[in-house]
């Protein structure tokens, strides 16, 4: 197993600037120790302090961590308000640490559709971080990539109708300044995804942002994914020849 005290063995590392996590496997956690769902999503959440510590000692720029789906509104309503408390929760037992940790927040996802404690939670969160300036933790919170991809679209189209710009200079660049993403400038892009309870599909996850990331599909739940797994995954990313459709 990786040792995050190891420093000679992570200095040899290749660190990703941008790691994105869908944190798979909390209903299934929870099943296995015949707990409920939210006991998953619950662990599912404490976890999330222990890597994003570890992501930040490790050099990541970005951890992006797709926690809340706009598909997931339709899951059974108890488990959706469960959801919806989680960044209240976990806002409020983990501020210090993040703080403590230089770590700044950032949500990405389509805030104003959630209930108002939860945005209010998330705003905090956003504003009493503002001035750290290590790692970006970026949390996917009613997000989807094909409704992003349709969002950036029609703001240009706008632009567009109100000569604004000219639709022959809409390319990459200014395309992606206009998703979600966009403030995160150089760094949208992971350069690194995980899925973890080793389903091997992306789930309308930053479909644009990910044409070039490398994917790892690791078999561990989220609630019991550690410091130890992150370096073995980013291990395997190292390993990787990323051509970016060169040769």
């Amino acid at each position: 197993m990786a040792d995050l005290n190891n420093s000679k063995q992570n200095s040899d590392l290749r660190v990703p600037k941008h790691i994105a996590i869908i944190m798979d496997g909390n209903g299934r956690w929870a099943k296995r120790l015949g707990q409920p769902r939210i006991a998953g999503h619950k662990e599912g959440m404490n976890n999330v302090k222990r890597i994003a510590i570890a992501a930040n000692n490790l050099g990541v720029n970005v951890l992006s961590l797709y926690a809340f789906s706009t598909e997931n509104w339709t899951r059974p309503s108890k488990e959706v308000n469960f959801l919806m408390r989680l960044p209240v929760d976990f806002f409020g037992t983990f501020m210090p640490d993040l703080i403590k940790e230089n770590i700044r927040v950032m949500v990405t996802g389509f805030t104003d559709k959630l209930p108002a404690k939860t945005r209010k939670a998330v705003f905090d969160a956003i504003e009493d971080t503002k001035q750290n300036t290590g790692m970006i933790l970026n949390f996917a919170f009613n997000y989807g990539g094909r409704a992003e991809i349709v969002h950036a679209a029609k703001i240009l189209a706008i632009k567009a109708k109100n000569d604004e710009i000219d639709p022959e200079n809409i390319d990459d660049e200014s395309f992606s300044e206009q998703l979600l993403t966009g403030p995160l400038g150089d760094l949208a892009d992971p350069d690194l995804l995980i899925r973890t309870s080793g389903e091997e599909r992306i789930s309308n996850f930053m479909l644009w942002q990910m044409a070039y990331s490398e994917m790892v599909f690791d078999e561990t739940y989220w609630p019991d994914f550690t410091a130890d797994n992150l370096v073995e995954d980013i291990k395997i990313f190292n390993d990787r020849d990323r051509r970016f459709g060169s040769v």
